[in-house]
């Protein structure tokens, strides 16, 4: 496990925004209660707690960790927690197939090989090997999010289905402060990308391309001025102008 203290800004008021191994995890604050979007790598387990510490909580602060997809990279910190402190997790019903060992809609290592001759994506490669990309996978068992609404969690997420990524990729919207969790939907960097700024992952990622460029329809109708990606860093403006941004 990595032992770095993560960067942890506060992205809003109560929503604070902490890197990983070239992936990114945001926390909700309301009083001594915690929620947790996404939760890194397998080996990002330590720079999580550590991120919990810095805003003087404990892990036992974490009432649930939400998870936008069950990808490695996002999922790794949840299975410590749930394991370690027995935190809930929950994520899209379409997504449970995949925590239970089922098919992984993700990238292979055969899908990233013709990019390595890149001196970025070499590094990223080695990067997230150290992190856990090549296993074994441990995943947490986790729970369906409910059909609608509003979640009875510190920050108050709705989710908002934008499935394409994977089949069952979840953004959550903060209407309180006017922000969204985008996860891999959308996104304002990668290693593999040339680009900085809104845009979509490099297609090899997207398990449904069509239905991951479709799916910005459901963010751009957000009313949310903060953007908070999986990967890159926030970008602050509408989010209709980070979608649009994405599709050029």
């Amino acid at each position: 496990m990595t032992r770095t203290t993560p960067p942890v800004d506060e992205a809003a008021a109560g929503v604070f925004f902490a890197r990983g191994t070239d992936v990114n995890w945001i926390l909700l604050r309301e009083g001594r209660d915690l929620t947790l979007i996404d939760s890194g790598w397998p080996g990002d387990a330590d720079a999580l707690l550590a991120s919990v510490q810095a805003l003087g909580h404990r892990p036992e602060d974490v009432r649930a960790v939400l998870l936008t997809h069950a990808h490695i990279d996002h999922m790794g910190g949840a299975v410590h927690l749930h394991q370690r402190y027995r935190t809930p997790v929950f994520l899209h019903q379409a997504e449970l197939a995949q925590t239970g060992g089922g098919h992984k809609q993700q990238a292979t290592a055969a899908d990233i090989a013709p990019h390595l001759w890149k001196p970025s994506a070499l590094a990223w490669s080695l990067r997230i090997v150290r992190a856990g990309a090549l296993g074994p996978h441990r995943v947490p068992p986790a729970l369906p999010l409910p059909a609608t609404g509003a979640l009875d969690l510190p920050g108050r997420p709705v989710p908002v289905p934008c499935h394409g990524h994977t089949s069952g990729h979840t953004a959550y919207f903060l209407p309180a402060i006017g922000a969204v969790a985008t996860g891999d939907a959308l996104v304002t960097a990668h290693p593999l990308s040339r680009t900085r700024g809104p845009q979509l992952l490099p297609r090899l990622f997207s398990h449904d391309p069509a239905a991951t460029a479709s799916s910005l329809d459901a963010l751009a109708a957000l009313d949310a001025g903060l953007v908070l990606p999986g990967h890159g860093s926030p970008w602050h403006g509408p989010v209709a102008d980070a979608v649009a941004a994405a599709r050029e």
